[in-house]
């Protein structure tokens, strides 16, 4: 099973326009549901000399073997640096800064030339963009200005997890195609194939979307979460300064990346809102294997209590990919958790 069986709809809603290609489509839904490689896909199938009914590409032809080695004439992939592993690691190797987390203008306004020459075989010239919302406002506005004034035979394909933090005047200039999660089944079923143990714990952990999912399920986050959640677990009882102590030696302990800051606060924001649901009368969402103790935590706890904590989450992942000191960030979070109860 492929992710493509998971998106059939979508899929099919894509196909739907190869008649009449508009000259922007956007992608949207939540992280992790496969949406990147449906734009890829796509944009292969609209690339390739024979796809077949149902839209694929051939693999075959002279148009995929381009494709796949990253040097078609008519297709530009443009993403934040810190996405392409080949400059990563020259950025490495030369001892330069970090690269971008985010889309730069100089690598919308560099589309001109290719914008502005003609298609290869008189076909169609693609540009996939992701993630859309890695755009600041100035780089935003340089793409606008091609979305405005449209070059025949031009597919924009914008890929997006946070389509509410995109301009609005992208956003009208796009048609908009949803692709949604899948069924709990099918994911799970996607999952298993991958060869994923637990799956339907991680496909909890990720709300649902199976490529999330498979990620963290291989990201290392085992060891990040098992020690979060022993100390989450103990509610009034918890000691921060311990709890710090722990927390900030499992993240440092990571060589791979994957452990984070971020990482960290988002499980905590996961946990929050599964506390809130609880108190509500809800089932858990993301901790579902969790949900007892978590009962038992929001029965000690309020609802208000529990939204001004999430609020206080919200500050510090803004935060989190700079802290000043880890070990105070972490303290502070875990007496205010604590708090609550």
């Amino acid at each position: 099973m492929n992710i493509f069986q998971l998106q059939e709809s979508a899929w099919q809603r894509l196909q739907g326009r190869r008649a009449q290609l508009p000259h922007a489509l956007l992608l949207i839904g939540q992280r992790g549901v496969g949406k990147f490689e449906l734009a890829r896909a796509f944009a292969a199938g609209l690339l390739c000399e024979a796809p077949g009914m149902d839209g694929h590409a051939c693999g075959q032809c002279s148009a995929c073997n381009w494709l796949g080695q990253g040097n078609h004439p008519d297709f530009r992939l443009v993403q934040p640096a810190a996405m392409s592993d080949e400059e990563a690691e020259a950025d490495e190797e030369t001892g330069k800064k970090k690269p971008s987390q985010q889309i730069t203008i100089d690598q919308v306004r560099g589309l001109d030339d290719f914008l502005h020459v003609g298609t290869h075989r008189q076909g169609v010239r693609i540009v996939l963009l992701h993630p859309a919302e890695a755009m600041n406002r100035n780089t935003a506005n340089a793409l606008l200005k091609s979305l405005e004034e449209p070059r025949p035979d031009t597919l924009f394909l914008l890929v997006s997890s946070e389509a509410d933090r995109l301009l609005p005047t992208i956003r009208s200039r796009c048609q908009t195609v949803e692709v949604p999660l899948p069924s709990p089944q099918a994911a799970t079923a996607w999952l298993a194939a991958q060869k994923v143990s637990d799956g339907g714990r991680w496909l909890a952990l990720a709300g649902g979307a199976p490529r999330l999912a498979a990620e963290l399920a291989g990201s290392g986050q085992r060891g990040l979460l098992d020690a979060l959640l022993g100390q989450l677990q103990k509610g009034r009882q918890l000691d921060p300064i311990a709890a710090a102590a722990l927390i900030e030696k499992t993240l440092k302990a990571d060589k791979s990346g994957a452990l984070t800051m971020k990482r960290t606060v988002e499980w905590l924001q996961k946990w929050s809102a599964d506390l809130a649901l609880v108190a509500e009368g809800l089932p858990p969402r993301y901790f579902q294997a969790d949900g007892a103790t978590i009962g038992q935590l929001a029965a000690s706890s309020s609802t208000i209590k529990i939204i001004n904590f999430n609020r206080l989450l919200i500050k510090f992942k803004a935060q989190s990919e700079h802290p000043l000191n880890l070990r105070l960030v972490l303290e502070e979070l875990f007496f205010a958790y604590r708090a609550l109860y």
